[in-house]
């Protein structure tokens, strides 16, 4: 990028065609972005969502538990065709699909074929919009809406399509943002996320993005590209893992988005080699941070924020040294791939062991298991999407992808509402004090204890006993039972002003 582009700014266009075509402009610079979005349609209904919504209807909020049962991590498996050169080296199918959920490799020297079972298999056939319906994405959305930290991942050898599942297709069009079949995942939840953010009325939403890659071990941001040093990584009680001056960006509604994937994608490390002639060099963390604020159903004069987050993590794919192409770089940027994989093929295996998990899980070993110690292990909830190939030439590949993506499936972790701690804690001081004094008038009808009208009456009578006691001309019979009755009636009435007093 020269000076003058980084002067002027970078001007993004992305038009979406439903039935009406619109445009949105998006501005970056050094001032940070600005849009100019116009209404658009989708099948009849609106797509520039805004995610704030000031309208208070507290009988619409749920009432959301913190904390959710133990989640297991939900993997699917997704085969793609044969490219050209399978073709027309005529490679053999080596993939069956025995049942709903179940994938057969056949095993040509052992003469025999191994079975895995995932939550979801998608065939070679199966569109981007029925991946996106039944691979469990649209719950991970919802759970993000709810407060919960959520993570999609594409894993996959390189040139098994782990990109093109992610984003569609990013070569070739003049606009990715423009709606087509190819969308990928990331452009489908843009529009569920919305769709659900208007479901939910009375919750304010503001909506933060950021783009990273990670490319030879070195963290840069792609929606910033005139600074291309490398930001650091740093850990706090609060946040965990967390990338220093990591550039954000507020979108208010879907074009703001979907310009964010663009100026990302124009930015991230591709390279052709003998697999892809778009290979991806880099990691890639897509994170929109959802705040929410809403009423506590409990208490409408209680306010309560959660912050819900949706990552959307594309991996670049493992390679064979030996058959990289000699283009300069591209063995450094191998090896450090693989590296970083295998540090998190390692984090695997340790949190799908019953007996390992407890001990040291080595997240610190690379920086791309310290951004995803969290969805792994941690308190999100996450999805794994594993690429593969159907062709016997790419076999060892594909069981090793198969079998990374067995030992991710038994991993556990325990979701949490992620909430300031502060805040958190006053909220359940209040709700402590609310069933105190529901338990306080419990107790209180249970013991007859009269109502203030009631304390009244009794407290002109004792009045007049009392003056009765001063002028003995007044005739007042007192018996042992009425004294009772009177102190009875006097610990009553000191234990109302106590309580006046306390509250």
């Amino acid at each position: 990028m020269d000076q003058n582009q980084e002067t002027e700014g970078i001007r993004l266009s992305a038009s979406i065609k439903y039935g009406t075509e619109r445009s949105t402009t998006l501005t970056y610079g050094t001032g940070g972005l600005s849009t100019n979005a116009d209404a658009l349609h989708y099948q009849h209904q609106s797509l520039s969502r805004r995610s704030s919504i000031h309208s208070i209807t507290p009988e619409n909020v749920d009432s959301d538990s913190d904390t959710e049962p133990s989640h297991l991590v939900s993997v699917v498996v997704r085969v793609r065709p044969f490219n050209a050169d399978e073709v027309q080296r005529k490679d053999a199918f080596m993939l069956g699909f025995p049942q709903q959920g179940h994938i057969s490799v056949e095993n040509a020297v052992a003469g025999h074929s191994k079975t895995f079972h995932y939550n979801e298999v998608f065939h070679t056939d199966a569109p981007q919009d029925e991946v996106f319906r039944s691979c469990g994405i649209a719950h991970l959305i919802d759970m993000a809406v709810k407060g919960y930290s959520c993570t999609t991942f594409a894993y996959g050898q390189t040139g098994s399509g782990k990109t093109y599942t992610i984003v569609g297709l990013t070569h070739g069009n003049d606009d990715i943002s423009e709606y087509s079949q190819s969308w990928g995942l990331i452009q489908h939840s843009f529009l569920y996320l919305f769709d659900r953010l208007e479901e939910r009325a009375g919750v304010t939403y503001i909506i933060n993005a950021s783009y990273l890659e990670i490319y030879n071990e070195q963290v840069l941001d792609l929606l910033n590209p005139a600074q291309r040093r490398s930001l650091a990584i740093r850990w706090s009680k609060e946040q965990g893992f967390y990338v220093e001056n990591l550039f954000i960006v507020e979108c208010e509604c879907l074009d703001d988005l979907l310009a964010v994937l663009e100026e990302g994608l124009r930015n991230r490390q591709t390279r052709s080699n003998t697999y892809n002639e778009y290979s991806s060099r880099s990691h890639s963390i897509l994170t929109l941070q959802i705040d929410m604020v809403l009423q506590d159903p409990d208490d409408p004069s209680l306010y309560m924020t959660k912050h819900g987050k949706l990552s959307f993590v594309d991996l670049a794919g493992s390679e064979k040294v030996r058959e990289l192409s000699t283009m300069k770089g591209s063995l450094q940027e191998a090896n450090n791939i693989n590296r970083s994989l295998l540090v998190l093929g390692n984090c695997i295996s340790a949190l799908g062991d019953s007996k390992r998990r407890l001990g040291h899980i080595p997240y610190r070993d690379s920086k791309l298991t310290m951004l995803l110690s969290d969805s792994l292990g941690g308190n999100g909830i996450t999805l794994m999407i594993a690429c593969v190939s159907p062709s016997s030439f790419n076999a060892g590949e594909t069981i090793n992808t198969l079998r990374y993506a067995n030992r991710a499936k038994k991993i556990k972790n325990e979701p949490t509402v992620k909430m300031d701690p502060k805040e958190k804690m006053l909220l359940s001081l209040k709700r402590e004090l609310r069933l105190l004094r529901n338990e306080n008038k419990y107790l209180r009808q249970q013991l007859d204890f009269p109502t203030k009208e009631q304390l009244e009456v009794k407290r002109q009578e004792r009045k007049q006993e009392v003056q009765a006691e001063v002028n003995p001309e007044v005739n007042v019979h007192y018996t042992p039972n009425s004294i009772e009755h009177g102190l009875y009636e006097m610990v009553q009435e000191y234990m109302v002003e106590n309580e006046n007093l306390r509250c």
